[in-house]
């Protein structure tokens, strides 16, 4: 056995590098981090292929905490990450719209009035007022629309990975190009390190099995049962010469989403069905376009019946299909082994306060800021699901 770490961090995408990152860089952490991360190029990575966007308009209450504090991370990247060149996170604060037909309406209020009682500026449109402050949308089939005055938009989600992996290798940890393919545990339940696919072991006294699709197949390892499996989600780009002023991230009833880009418009339509994919399966499935999302994005935008589609990749989801919100933190019966996995489309956004919670229990044994128990693999343990509605 290679010599020990204090921590191992299997998994270097964003979620790895943001508790890399609060470790050495926000809580003065004196022991050791080891980061493994197969690709350091980051090239198939969630973080890389993700819409990188960021929303508050969730039905559960930890996931609005959690990406509150990831928008007020990001606000503050210019001077916080300043050393590792977090001034180009390219941050555009704009909304998330939810659109509403007249048999969803009751369910967008019912979200509203939770998002409302954790203090998210939320407000209800009818039609008519959706019409005028959306004058692009076709409202004749919707009964409503929902949306924000801040605290929501996209950003660079490469930057912002990249920024953390920097100011966490600035601050002491190591990272190295490996694959973790198991955990190894002693007869009091405690891991004692992590198998690695070229390097054989290395000991730790923690272990974070951040490796995103791959984590299920790390878990089971040492009997952990996680259901987390890998997901596609196809994302076009397309051109449109008509100006939508004002244009945030559109959620249609359908099931479709789209935004501006710059000059451009990204799109995703809905997966049915919606299977599970292998890890390397990043195959576009451009008949998506023609067949599911160009019909519903010229319904509803009528000046999308014109336009181009310039390019696509596919990402994937480390799908949650217990319950779509992610397992953080310990787990039950093995204290030194953390979870941060199956985060179901909100990992990029969520990474900050999610590293941040990790972070804080190895170095307190507690959150002592965002209480991340309700995430808690407890929870699957006791078939106590934590639904989380609003998952596009």
């Amino acid at each position: 056995m290679r010599a020990a770490f204090d921590v191992v961090i299997a998994g270097g995408g964003v979620v790895g590098s943001a508790c890399a990152y609060h470790l050495k860089c926000e809580l003065n952490f004196p022991g050791s981090v080891l980061v493994i991360e197969p690709d350091p190029s980051y090239r198939d990575a969630a973080s890389t292929r993700s819409a990188s966007s960021i929303r508050l308009q969730f039905s559960t209450p930890i996931n609005i905490a959690l990406s509150a504090y990831g928008f007020e991370f990001l606000r503050a990247a210019p001077e916080r990450l300043a050393a590792a060149g977090g001034a180009a996170l390219g941050l555009v604060e704009s909304t998330y719209l939810y659109l509403a037909t007249p048999p969803g309406r009751a369910s967008l209020e019912e979200r509203a009035a939770i998002q409302r009682a954790h203090a998210v500026p939320v407000t209800l449109h009818d039609r008519t007022s959706l019409a005028a402050r959306y004058p692009w949308l076709n409202t004749s089939d919707l009964a409503g629309g929902c949306d924000t005055a801040r605290g929501e938009g996209w950003f660079d989600g490469y930057a912002l990975l990249s920024t953390l992996r920097a100011a966490a290798q600035a601050g002491g940890a190591l990272y190295v190009r490996d694959r973790a393919t198991g955990f190894d545990r002693s007869a009091d339940g405690l891991i004692t390190a992590v198998r690695l696919e070229e390097r054989g072991t290395i000991g730790c006294h923690f272990a974070v099995n951040a490796a995103g699709t791959r984590s299920a197949e790390l878990a089971a390892s040492v009997g952990v049962d996680l259901p987390v499996r890998p997901r596609k989600r196809n994302v076009f780009v397309f051109t449109c010469d008509t100006p939508l002023p004002r244009c945030p991230l559109v959620i249609d009833p359908s099931g479709l989403w789209f935004r501006s880009e710059r000059d451009r418009f990204l799109c995703g339509p809905p997966t049915d069905p919606d299977v599970d994919v292998e890890p390397g399966d990043f195959e576009v499935d451009y008949a998506l376009f023609e067949h599911a999302a160009w019909p519903a994005l010229a319904h509803r935008v009528p000046a999308f019946e014109a336009i181009r589609m310039t390019s696509a990749w596919a990402g994937h989801y480390d799908f949650n299909t217990f319950d779509q919100n992610a397992f953080v933190g310990p787990v039950p019966g093995i204290p030194n082994l953390l979870l941060a996995s199956g985060f179901s489309g909100h990992g990029l956004q969520q990474a900050p306060g999610i590293g941040r919670g990790l972070a804080e229990h190895i170095r307190f044994g507690a959150y002592t800021g965002l209480d991340l128990t309700p995430l808690s693999y407890a929870r699957y343990l006791a078939n106590e699901p934590l639904r989380e509605l609003n998952v596009i």
